[in-house]
């Protein structure tokens, strides 16, 4: 490992640790954010893990302008990004170090807020507000809103132990001698998910830790990568495999620590997120990556604490108890259903006597909680089919759940929302009324779907479809509608604005029903030949 060019010297206030391996491309913008920081940053520390590309040039040649960029060059590639995180720690100077990934870029102002929030409450973990980014099309999700609503400072991780759902090293800026005076560091070598590890041996080193509101982190997804990052390479069950030994390793540090409220919450955690996360495309593998994926999950499982999984919310414990009662496989697609967000409870609806069970034939499954749930949070299902036309279509069946929707106010009618998927309020809100049918409900509504096009502009659009039921007393149930198998193939639609219209209306991974829309030729040709696209990539992939 070798450095190069020097920082400006003297005291200095945070440490930018920026790690690259075959970046050239992106590197420079993720280190131009840290330096655009302005005062705050007292250094950007970039380790390049023996890049084979351009990095170490780019990085060099940023050198020679930057005198607060200081070049670290490992000469052997360490196969993961803890090592060269690690790197950074020991090469850093100032009193405060944050990571920063070289495919990412922080906002302006980012290390200042959290500079600020950590110096006014003297804090050793200060965290912040981060987004997912989705490009091109520039969509931004929020990383656990529910933590950064607001401001907060907690004397221990256990006051709050949703910290813990948070398990990102890169929002947050930590205080460099508490982590070397605990020899508090990332797995080395080719460990995936060892961020999860490391905000495990933070938290178990007992911080206090200060929240701040402001966004302080830009977390870029690019799914049409030639190489995506580790959280989107699901398709693998090795990936799930390795999400297993990182959260065991993180149990396991909460345990040497002596802290064992915080390894239930991990424990919980993993019920809540990582199972849901996982089961939501379960049923679109092969078979053999489900049986091994069921076979791993059900092991792993059964290590948990009985209060681990019960102190779940509904319906993700009742999800851990199916996998842990069934031997095999099954019931992959209302699992899916039921993981997805918002989640959707499909019939069959069975019970043992007054209770809602999973199924017949596992009784001992039981929905607990079910009752208690709000009626806003109920897992209801919205069946719906699109057929395309010169009118489009919408049609609709709500089922009833053991009487709960009935209970509060049979449903009169349906607002379905059309909403894009890279981001935005809805364009186009239709309103089916609704009537009793088959202990349920249905309508339908036509849909003008040039309408919806004409909202989107040019080129290929994918509306996600929202409901909301209302009732008498008003407002009811939200969620995604079910798309069921009629009305799932490609039409040509003729019209006066763009001569024709491509539409596909499809099932996604978790089962809702989404549109894609190519208004014109050319963006007809365009949905054709990504199609053919996909399927050249897949059969590169299996020659492989």
């Amino acid at each position: 490992m070798s450095q190069s060019s020097t920082s400006s010297g003297g005291p200095q206030r945070v440490s930018v640790v920026v790690i690259a391996y075959n970046d050239a491309g992106l590197v420079g913008a993720a280190v131009r954010s840290a330096l655009a920081q302005g005062p705050a940053v007292g250094e950007v520390v970039a380790v390049d893990d023996c890049s084979s590309d351009d990095t170490a040039a780019v990085l060099d040649q940023l050198a020679t302008t930057e005198p607060r960029l200081r070049v670290v060059r490992r000469t052997e590639n360490s196969g993961g990004c803890g090592t060269p995180r690690n790197d950074g720690i020991a090469a850093a100077t100032g009193a405060y170090v944050m990571f920063l990934d070289s495919d990412d870029v922080l906002p302006p102002g980012a290390v200042e807020a959290l500079l600020t929030a950590a110096e006014k409450h003297g804090t050793e973990i200060t965290v912040g507000r981060a987004v997912r980014r989705e490009l091109p099309a520039g969509r931004d999700v929020r990383w656990q809103p529910g933590l950064y609503r607001e401001a907060a400072v907690y004397e221990s991780p256990e006051d709050e132990p949703a910290l813990l759902h948070d398990t990102l090293c890169v929002n947050k800026l930590y205080r460099r001698d508490f982590l070397t005076s605990r020899h508090i560091r990332f797995p080395d070598g080719k460990f995936v998910y060892e961020d999860f590890v490391f905000t495990a041996r933070v938290y178990a080193a007992a911080p206090r830790v200060a929240v701040v509101p402001e966004l302080v982190y830009i977390w870029h997804v690019r799914r049409a990568a030639a190489q995506v990052s580790l959280s989107l390479a699901r398709k693998d069950v090795a990936n799930w495999q390795a999400r297993i030994t990182a959260h065991t390793e993180a149990v396991e540090a909460f345990r040497a620590a002596g802290r064992p409220a915080l390894a239930a919450a991990c424990r919980t955690k993993f019920v809540d997120y990582d199972l849901c996360l996982y089961l939501r495309e379960l049923r679109v593998r092969d078979a053999v990556y489900q049986a091994r994926w069921w076979e791993l999950t059900r092991a792993h499982l059964a290590g948990f604490e009985a209060a681990d999984v019960a102190a779940a919310a509904a319906p993700s414990r009742w999800l851990a108890r199916v996998v842990l009662a069934a031997d095999e496989p099954r019931d992959l697609d209302r699992l899916s259903q039921l993981a997805a967000d918002p989640a959707r409870l499909t019939p069959p609806y069975a019970a043992e006597g007054s209770t809602p069970v999973w199924a017949d034939d596992l009784v001992d499954v039981p929905l607990d909680g079910f009752e208690a749930l709000p009626a806003d949070r109920l897992p209801v299902t919205v069946d719906a089919t699109l057929l395309a036309g010169r009118r489009g279509v919408l049609k609709l069946r709500v089922h009833e759940l053991y009487g709960r929707l009935a209970a509060a106010g049979a449903p009169t009618s349906a607002d379905v929302e059309f909403v894009p998927r890279d981001g935005g309020e809805s364009a186009l809100t239709v309103t089916a009324p609704l009537r009793e049918s088959d202990g349920g409900w249905s309508g339908q509504v036509p849909v003008s779907l040039a309408r919806l096009a004409a909202y989107g502009g040019r080129g290929t659009q994918i509306w996600d479809l929202r409901v909301r039921l209302n009732t008498p007393a008003g407002p009811g149930a939200r969620t995604a509608v079910r798309a069921r198998a009629a009305g799932l193939r490609r039409t040509a639609v003729p019209g006066s604005r763009y001569g024709v219209l491509l539409v596909q209306p499809y099932r996604t991974s978790s089962g809702s029903l989404a549109v894609r829309l190519a208004p014109g030729v050319q963006g007809a040709f365009g949905v054709v030949g990504g199609k053919l696209r996909r399927l050249a990539r897949t059969a590169r992939s299996r020659r492989r």
